[in-house]
């Protein structure tokens, strides 16, 4: 995705200054060095080099040979060269740049006041930096119906694109869904979709913050807030393993929106649908204070009174915890401290489902294994994904497998197996042979297929290759690391659900879990103490349920697939507790009842 060769270094003179830099590297590039600002709208670092909207026009009287370009050229298209001189803000310079600005500015409605982008707006600073006082034109605007939806979740408004086409080469060169498209042509060209079908790709809202001019904006955020409106805190994505940074933008604790935040060497500067639009759970059905079951009902209670209830119940007997998928690390290692030191179990784990296969390559595989990270992806040579789908389980690695499939990496899928006597059973490394660069990718599903994980770890062991195991959800490779699943001797999630069923456990401590209808069943027939942010089905059938905090709400790490820990901060203080407090409250009150019947 670079444009840039690091094989040689060229020295040129920007404005009467030398920079040095790499072969290869673009105009724009190499001004940025030396913190000289060039006007720009399609020009993007991530995408290929476009020259559509022309605003980058700059003087280049030698090109390095002795002879320079009779005219401004696009900075944003044309290489360095040894001994080149460039001029950004020249008089023909600043007068191409001032004409393209007019030129855009033609059609272009006066919707600032209006506009999502005000206050964020690349063509409202330019315009005030690069372009004239007063318009000359005095024609009628082209206009169009507005606005008109590019798919669920985002709006067009065609007056107010310059076709810099960032969105068109997004979906093409990154998101590889190349259906959203410029249609028509002159005068009448615009923005479309193929077939007038919704552009619906899971990576969808990234061309909203690509958009220069706000002719892309969201149907969530739309008309709600002004930029320096709102307050904007740094975080992690919460919704898979991949450790996506954002940032968070807010206003009187209520969330207003999420956007990227760059990191080169993880999401880079894109984050998926979901990671961007479904944050409001945060304040859908929300437990703010504790609930008990009394007479059958839940009812408000306050906190000494449902801690006192819930400890009395799990000191009763023998009791197991589960954990869901979006606590953190520093929550997983609370629950495990809880489990086996307090309630003196080792039946504690964080899965829906498990297998005894499962364990042992968590066991031996994962925990404490060496990274495998997103840069070995761009340098690997065949990819096996093994029980994964990384479009809808983890899209921040499906976006970095596009790019390294079109480096020369070859990819390669292995789903559930046929019996293995089967003549069409394709094994791992089958198609092309694993090498030392290779890497193997091991999802969630794998542990359906027996025999399967034991395959890719041989297949891996074989080769040399690098095996990493990518989970669903963000707190599973933490949970892993914590150790929030049994250890020898302990009982899995299946068992403790089985036990729970039939009498052979006396509570249950489930933290944000994902309800089934077998744990629904087993909550219904033990003693259920429920940590949890929301109303969920199995909080409705807890005995008692104690409200905790939402990723938003407190600090935390959440351990990516790669187990990169990822930290982050509190956006803002909504006065809840975090599964570590409560924890620890509880297993005070624990000891206390335990000392007592003895």
């Amino acid at each position: 995705m670079s444009n840039v060769s690091e094989e040689r270094s060229v020295t040129l003179t920007i404005d009467g200054r030398e920079v040095t830099v790499p072969e290869g590297t673009l105009i724009i590039r190499a001004a940025e060095q030396l913190g000289i600002d060039i006007p720009r709208f399609c020009d993007h670092e991530l995408l290929k080099p476009a020259g559509a909207c022309r605003q980058c026009l700059v003087d280049i009287p030698d090109a390095g040979n002795g002879r320079g370009f009779p005219k401004p050229q696009a900075s944003c298209t044309i290489p360095v060269a040894a001994g080149m001189v460039v001029e950004t803000a020249s008089p023909s310079a600043a007068k191409a740049q001032a004409g393209v600005m007019e030129f855009l500015l033609i059609n272009h409605p006066l919707d600032c006041p209006v506009c999502d982008k005000g206050g964020e707006c690349p063509l409202q600073n330019q315009a005030m930096s690069h372009g004239a006082g007063e318009t000359r034109f005095d024609g009628v605007k082209r206009t169009y119906e507005k606005p008109i939806p590019v798919s669920d979740t985002i709006l067009l408004d065609r007056e107010r694109c310059v076709l810099c086409q960032r969105c068109t080469r997004f979906a093409e060169e990154i998101a590889d869904d190349p259906r959203l498209v410029l249609i028509e042509r002159g005068a009448r060209q615009q923005v479309g979709t193929v077939d007038g079908e919704p552009f619906d790709s899971p990576y969808s809202g990234n061309i909203i913050d690509l958009c220069p001019v706000g002719a892309l904006t969201s149907t969530d955020y739309r008309f709600r807030a002004r930029p320096f409106d709102l307050v904007s805190s740094d975080s992690i994505a919460e919704h898979d393993a991949c450790g996506a940074a954002i940032r968070v933008d807010h206003r009187r604790g209520k969330v207003m929106r999420r956007v990227p935040r760059e990191d080169a060497e993880v999401n880079q500067q894109w984050i998926t649908d979901r990671d961007r639009f479904e944050f409001r759970y945060l304040t859908r059905d929300r437990v703010k204070m504790p609930l008990i079951r009394e007479n059958g009902a839940l009812r408000v209670a306050s906190w000494p009174e449902a801690l006192g209830l819930a400890a009395g119940g799990l000191a009763a007997g023998p009791t197991a915890v589960l954990t869901g998928g979006r606590v953190t690390l520093e929550d997983a290692r609370a629950y495990a401290t809880f489990a086996r030191e307090t309630l003196g179990t080792e039946d504690i784990d964080f899965r829906d489902t498990a297998t005894p296969e499962e364990t042992a390559f968590l066991h031996q595989h994962v925990r404490g294994a060496e990274l495998v990270t997103y840069s070995d992806l761009m340098a690997a040579d065949v990819i096996e994904l093994v029980g994964l789908d990384p479009r809808a389980e983890a899209g921040t690695i499906d976006l970095w497998l596009i790019q390294a499939q079109r480096a020369g990496a070859s990819i390669f899928r292995t789903f559930g197996r046929p019996p293995a006597d089967h003549p069409n059973v394709r094994k791992i490394g089958g198609d092309r042979p694993l090498t030392s660069r290779s890497v193997i990718l091991v999802g969630r599903d794998a542990a359906a297929t027996p025999g399967l994980l034991d395959e890719a770890v041989a297949a891996a062991a074989n080769a040399s290759a690098q095996l990493a195991w990518v989970p669903r959800r963000a707190g599973d490779r933490g949970a892993v690391e914590a150790g929030c699943f049994p250890l020898p001797g302990g009982r899995d999630v299946d068992e403790i659900v089985r036990a729970a069923t039939i009498g052979q456990l006396r509570g249950l401590v489930l933290g944000r879990v994902d309800a089934t209808s077998e744990l629904i069943d087993a909550a219904t027939r033990t003693f259920t103490v429920s940590l949890e942010t929301n109303r969920t089905d199995l909080a409705k059938v807890a005995d008692v349920v104690l409200p905790i905090a939402a990723p938003a709400e407190k600090a935390g790490t959440f351990v990516t697939w790669e187990g990169r820990e990822r930290p982050f901060d509190r956006v803002f203080d909504a006065g809840a507790y975090t599964d570590v407090r409560v924890l620890a409250e509880l297993a005070k009150r624990i000891e206390t009842a335990k000392a007592v019947s003895a």
